[in-house]
């Protein structure tokens, strides 16, 4: 078994305890975009690529239990990766996280095409479908129309206040397609970002709220 498929293996029983929103069709799903990608970007290291995408919500904070030792560090220590490998795959996970507008520089080509391809299915139907999954997990609200959404917010603020799922469109979903770094991620976000755009016309027209 090549560490590809021991780490599919391995993160899918994590997954199974997580929601639909961040589920292992999530995985799937990024992986799918990972792909599409790296068709445009030739010298991209696709193994470094496919792992990180692996990896990336295993010890996603939001799920994360206390533990001596992370998951993300337990898989990859079973993998017997090189330690440049390892190092690699951390520095892309690292940088994908939204963190309220407080991310890590992307630096490397494999960890642009990792953020941009998690963005991806951050925003459109699926980023819909996904933001109000998580919202119900949660027991959101679908919408606030009180709720002011928040700029220049802290990480720990952004993780700990319980907003209405439509206010996490306007401080998460609604900036990331300008946040893309490649030619191809900033292509397929645009029918994506006008999506969410009429959705949310459509919902304002519904609920008769200034959304």
């Amino acid at each position: 078994m090549n560490p590809i498929e021991q780490c599919e293996q391995l993160v899918k029983e994590v997954y199974k305890h997580f929601d639909a929103s961040h589920d292992f069709q999530h995985i799937e799903r990024v992986r799918k975009n990972a792909f599409e990608i790296l068709e445009t970007e030739p010298n991209a290291n696709k193994e470094i690529v496919e792992l990180a995408v692996l990896l990336h919500d295993v010890s996603d904070p939001k799920y994360a239990t206390v533990q001596e030792v992370s998951e993300e560090d337990r898989i990859i220590a079973l993998l017997n990766l090189p330690v440049e490998k390892v190092s690699h795959i951390k520095e892309v996970i690292h940088s994908i996280s939204f963190n309220g507008g407080n991310e890590t520089e992307a630096k490397t080509i494999e960890a642009k095409i990792v953020r941009d391809a998690d963005r991806l299915d951050a925003i459109g139907a699926v980023g819909i479908a996904r933001t109000f999954a998580y919202g119900g997990a949660k027991g959101r609200k679908l919408y606030n129309s009180e709720e002011t959404p928040r700029e220049n917010m802290s990480v720990e603020q952004y993780r700990t206040k319980d907003t209405a799922s439509v206010t996490h469109f306007y401080e998460k979903l609604l900036l990331l397609a300008n946040g893309m770094l490649t030619e191809k991620g900033k292509e397929l976000a645009k029918e994506r970002h006008q999506f969410m755009e009429l959705f949310l016309q459509q919902l304002r027209i519904e609920t008769g709220e200034a959304l």
